[in-house]
């Protein structure tokens, strides 16, 4: 939406100096905002269209000045942008363009009535460009609110469909497992040559208490959140890009928005809320055609997802765990305490793994990939009271599917044609 918005601001009948921003680009979170801002940058720098980036976190003071030098295009968050527009700072007058960027995203943040209050302000012959990464009723809501006589394309699928080059891999287990077992799939994946990774927890909290567990076990990590300032943020997400930090702990706060080509790997230490938010976790991987693999830990607290999630799994071609079609059933039918009660008592031994080879042939990975294919299982050693694979039977879980998590219990490190402001047309 970058280039028909210079496009479209570059053919202004009017004079494009003063009055405020031609194009405005509502975005989610302060990452996207500023990764559209490259793009802005690198097309309108030969065309001599101005932008600014305006989001919470950071001062006022230089996002001010930009606007009152004027630019063509702004890009922003709701709740700064409503900020500035109470205090007269910004005004819409001269708004022709909007975007909507992860309009899904906006709405599940509860920015709603702000979007809803931005819009009220832009004049009535604009032309909105919305984009989504689903379509639910709230979406479709907004769409039919203020898109008049819209044409909508979808690329792919409406329903729920995760990156097919992403290999998923769900352990149902139980919560007080999950420190453990990340752990070892940290010991795992750090075998690897390429092994940047990101960890996404579900509080604030909870990354910082992950963050600082794992480098005392002496990995290298950061974490991002939204108690993070824009100076921290700037850091962590330079440091990661670069590879100098393999690991990051995350929020969704970095689940949309953060746009690094080479991650690996994806771990949900915390099932999201939402098979929305887990596939838009797990599209971290798997980037321009690139190959990754994600993992999730999924327990009794997470089985209302557990039907939606074999539907993402069963669309990828994804193997099932037995166990979690065994708690779906259960949710479906109703048996919220019998399947806690049921998987909160299910690591009663390590699983029996045969001494032999299993050929994952739908993968073919190379035997020492930890993106899967062959995985042995001599010398394989288990610790009593722990369920690994996220199965009791043989040849199932991580050892079968794509991972064998006990390869080796070595602590391994990382290698450290109208344009004049109608709003019908581009």
């Amino acid at each position: 939406y970058i280039l028909p918005a210079i496009v479209h601001i570059m053919n202004q009948s009017h004079s494009r100096s003063g009055g405020g921003p031609i194009a405005l680009i509502l975005a989610p979170t302060r990452e996207l905002a500023q990764q559209i801002q490259d793009v802005a940058n690198h097309f309108g720098e030969s065309a001599s269209v101005r932008n600014t980036c305006i989001f919470g976190g950071a001062p006022k003071g230089p996002q001010m000045q930009d606007l009152e030098r004027g630019v063509e295009i702004c890009i922003a968050t709701p709740g700064r942008l409503i900020d500035f527009l109470e205090k007269g700072t910004i005004n819409l007058e001269k708004c022709t363009y909007l975007v909507l960027d992860e309009a899904d995203r906006m709405l599940d943040m509860g920015f709603e009535p702000q979007i809803r209050k931005i819009i009220e302000q832009i004049r009535p012959d604009r032309q909105i460009l919305m984009w989504s990464a689903t379509w639910p009723k709230e979406v479709r809501s907004l769409a039919e609110d203020f898109l008049n006589n819209y044409t909508q394309l979808n690329i792919g699928s409406l329903s729920l469909s995760a990156n097919h080059n992403i290999i998923q891999i769900v352990d149902v287990c139980q919560e007080f497992e999950k420190d453990f077992k990340l752990q070892k799939l940290l010991e795992e994946i750090g075998t690897e040559k390429e092994n940047k990774t990101i960890i996404f927890v579900e509080t604030k909290r909870k990354v910082d208490d992950i963050t600082r567990n794992i480098r005392r076990d002496g990995w290298q990590a950061l974490s991002i959140h939204g108690d993070k300032n824009q100076q921290e943020r700037d850091h962590v997400l330079q440091e990661f890009r670069s590879g100098r930090i393999p690991i990051l702990v995350a929020t969704d706060v970095a689940a949309r928005g953060l746009d690094v080509d080479d991650v690996k790997y994806v771990i949900n230490f915390d099932f999201p809320s939402s098979s929305e938010d887990y596939i838009h976790r797990i599209g971290r991987t798997g980037r321009r055609r690139q190959t990754g693999t994600a993992y999730a830990f999924f327990t009794s607290q997470n089985m209302k997802h557990a039907g939606d999630l074999i539907e993402v799994l069963r669309e990828a071609g994804q193997t099932i765990n037995p166990r979690l079609s065994e708690m779906a059933e259960l949710a479906k039918a109703g048996g919220f305490q019998r399947a806690t009660k049921r998987f909160n008592h299910s690591s009663n031994g390590p699983p029996k793994i045969p001494n032999q080879q299993h050929n994952n042939a739908t993968r073919g990975r190379p035997a020492t990939s930890a993106r899967g294919g062959i995985s042995y299982y001599s010398n394989v050693r288990f610790h009593p009271g722990h369920n690994y694979s996220g199965e009791h039977t043989p040849g199932y879980g991580y050892n079968n599917s794509q991972r064998n998590y006990m390869q080796s219990n070595n602590f391994q490190g990382y290698n450290t044609s109208n344009f004049h402001g109608n709003g019908s047309q581009y």
